[in-house]
């Protein structure tokens, strides 16, 4: 007897899409029957996501160009989707990030201000447009996952705007969950480890060996595991559970 798949009927939006973490979370969900609008600000990346989604399922899968950074970016995003498709998103996966690293005392103002405003504004954004739509629209199994990182919990040499603008994301996630919970939509947050994507290549090799040595498993963890654990946490599967972190690092700094 086939298994169904999980999420028939549901139309999901992964912002960074285009590449990375985004780009497998999209593939797993499209796996899985859904819809898939791939919004991100590269609008070749995305369509190269989108044509591994089209070899997944057949579904009427879209790309969408996004600066989450821009409120009015973010309303052309979700007002187009809907023109498109007829359709409210009632998935919606927050993976777009940027990183601008240095030493604290080498920061600059212009270089926390940015990370801040695409990872932790532009998940806020992203979140209460979806929120919107989907209290008008009375959708009431909606599911929001955020995808934070391991170095907001720890902190990590070089990255303070990066870990401030990952823990801000763990406590909008938390507080977004208290809200909207009385609508039947749940928020929760994945934080990967180090993750074998393009953001993480700028890692010193040197760096990226001893966080190796350090990970339990032994091993540097791979997209497809991160999207794996937001699959579960935008499908009926976890359908009690929300406010909640789950951690994809391996078991480092457990």
């Amino acid at each position: 007897m086939a298994v169904p798949y999980l999420l028939v009927g549901r139309l999901a939006l992964v912002t960074g899409g285009g590449s990375g973490i985004g780009r497998a979370v999209c593939q797993a969900l499209a796996r899985e029957g859904a819809t898939v609008v791939v919004a991100d600000r590269n609008e070749n990346a995305a369509k190269s996501t989108l044509d591994t989604l089209l070899q997944v399922n057949q579904n009427k899968h879209a790309v969408k160009f996004v600066d989450v950074s821009q409120s009015q970016s973010v309303h052309y995003l979700f007002s187009s989707i809907s023109q498109q498709l007829s359709q409210v998103p009632d998935i919606v996966v927050n993976s777009a990030g940027i990183t601008q690293d240095a030493m604290l005392n080498d920061l600059t103002e212009q270089m926390f201000d940015d990370v801040l405003t695409v990872n932790l504004k532009g998940t806020f954004l992203v979140i209460q447009a979806a929120c919107k739509l989907m209290v008008s629209e009375n959708i009431k199994d909606g599911s929001l996952v955020n995808v934070s990182s391991i170095v907001g919990k720890v902190g990590n040499i070089g990255q303070c705007n990066y870990a401030a603008s990952k823990a801000g994301v763990v406590g909008l996630t938390k507080a977004v969950a208290k809200e909207v919970a009385k609508h039947g939509i749940r928020c929760n947050a994945v934080m990967p480890g180090f993750i074998d994507t393009p953001m993480v290549g700028t890692v010193p090799e040197k760096v990226m060996e001893y966080f190796k040595k350090q990970t339990p498993l032994a091993r540097q963890g791979k997209p497809e595991d991160v999207a794996e654990a937001c699959l579960f946490l935008a499908s009926p599967k976890s359908s009690y559970i929300t406010g909640e972190v789950i951690e994809v690092t391996g078991g480092l700094f457990m």
